[in-house]
């Protein structure tokens, strides 16, 4: 990764930022794009250099098309190139179909599916130069079950546009060798949104973000032209990569994991249930 250059959306906090100190750390130039407080995006980019890497913070609201063209045209006068890009960036959306407003759903469909469409446009004459160009949805797998989608649609709907986005653009941008592929946790992650909206019982059955950044940095690796339109969870890619023991990444290890929205039941580990929530 050294030398190498990493787009991410929404990088400042949470997975976005886990992704980046893992890239870093590897001597990746990272780009943050982010519309987040001064104080998140210094701390971001200190943290970034300390691991090891270059930083660019972007200050951009990624719902605007011409701030993201100005977002990656800054990244390749900065860096001469962009070799990964990591849609990561997405507003929660807890609400019924009934209880949600025309600008709730507008907000959380233009900072997922359509910041996730217009970056990956924009950054692709960039990325067909790369030796190993990837594209990375932080989308969860496809699945038509009813439930998913009750209770929090405009959510639900927003998520699964990105991953329809792995779905067709892996097939569209296969020719020119750009992997695109959809990354999700197995468990929920202990992210400030997830300690505002859930439960302190939520919170201890997850995992650090940082499962996710090294689940991305395997992914990152895969061949280009041959790993692409699949649609992963970070445990299954760090199990393929020889990870035996996870507890590192438990918040509590004594407590039992908490499965994430969107992923087929398991009966080792318990379902998010809607008394669990604590604001919707």
């Amino acid at each position: 990764m050294k030398g190498k250059t990493v787009l991410i959306t929404g990088g400042s906090q949470g997975i976005g930022k886990a992704i980046a100190l893992r890239c870093a750390a590897a001597g990746a130039n990272i780009v943050i794009a982010t519309k987040d407080t001064s104080e998140n995006m210094q701390q971001a980019s200190e943290e970034i250099h300390a691991a090891g890497g270059q930083a660019l913070v972007i200050e951009v609201d990624v719902a605007d098309e011409s701030g993201i063209q100005r977002t990656v045209a800054e990244a390749v006068a900065r860096f001469a190139g962009i070799d990964v890009l990591v849609n990561n960036t997405s507003r929660t959306c807890f609400t019924s179909t009934l209880e949600t407003e025309a600008q709730q759903f507008d907000a959380v469909m233009f900072t997922s599916a359509r910041a996730a469409f217009f970056f990956s446009k924009a950054c692709f004459p960039y990325l067909i130069l790369s030796p190993n160009p990837h594209i990375i949805n932080i989308s969860p797998p496809l699945n038509l079950d009813p439930q998913v989608f009750k209770e929090h649609l405009a959510f639900s709907l927003a998520k699964y546009a990105m991953s329809l986005c792995t779905l067709g653009m892996s097939s569209e941008f296969k020719e020119a060798g750009i992997a695109v592929n959809s990354l999700w946790p197995e468990t929920t992650i202990a992210t400030q949104t997830l300690k505002n909206h859930f439960s302190p019982q939520v919170y201890a059955g997850s995992r650090w973000p940082s499962i996710m950044g090294d689940a991305a940095y395997e992914l990152i690796y895969k061949p280009s032209r041959k790993f692409t339109g699949f649609f992963c969870t970070d445990e299954a890619l760090l199990k393929e990569a020889g990870v035996k023991d996870f507890s590192k990444y438990a918040v509590d290890p004594e407590a039992p994991l908490m499965q994430a929205l969107f992923v087929p039941v398991k009966t080792s580990m318990h379902q998010i249930l809607p008394d669990l929530f604590l604001a919707r």
